[in-house]
């Protein structure tokens, strides 16, 4: 076992060179879980129960597309606290981006305040939109396997929404004429 106490999953992967449309889906999967590149068609992951599933259904859909596909599991002998802080990195820009558009979400409804706009269609379209950012905060959290340092800053610009949009709850319900 490594010094960090992490076994990782090494995908060493060829997929067929046209149609492309078929290296952007291999892309993309492997960034939905949350997988770094190591160099070219080269991709790790901290290895749990779920992520070995995940790869193993990964490998298969590329020897499907006639590619080829190794999976492996492995211990970093040399330069371990690099791969962990190249996830580490993926995983902060990820929290980074929502953070970002936790400031974006507090702007509007900054707007909604300036405008005068407390009705129940502008609450609800504010609440979709908090919705989905928890969402995506939560699938980030579950990739987030090493404990990224940007996790603490998103939760808290997560409640500073939710707390902004429960203010707002209440001065829509106090304008419709309803208490809660």
């Amino acid at each position: 076992m490594n010094g960090s106490g992490h076994r990782w999953l090494v995908l060493v992967y060829q997929v067929p060179t046209e149609p492309t449309r078929l290296r952007a889906a291999i892309w993309r999967r492997i960034k939905a879980l949350g997988a770094i590149y190591l160099q070219n068609s080269v991709a790790a992951l901290p290895r749990t129960v779920a992520s070995e599933r995940a790869m193993r259904m990964l490998r298969k859909e590329i020897i499907d597309m006639d590619g080829t596909a190794h999976l492996l599991g492995t211990d970093v002998l040399a330069g371990e606290a690099d791969v962990a802080a190249a996830f580490n990195a993926a995983r902060n820009d990820e929290y980074e981006e929502i953070t970002d558009r936790c400031q974006d979400f507090l702007a509007q409804v900054d707007k909604e305040y300036v405008a005068e706009h407390f009705t129940y269609a502008e609450l609800e379209e504010n609440d979709e939109d908090l919705t989905k950012l928890k969402t995506w905060y939560e699938k980030v959290r579950t990739r987030d396997l090493l404990s990224a340092s940007g996790r603490a800053e998103t939760a808290a610009a997560l409640e500073r929404c939710e707390q902004v949009l429960e203010d707002y709850a209440a001065r829509v319900y106090l304008e419709e004429g309803e208490t809660r």
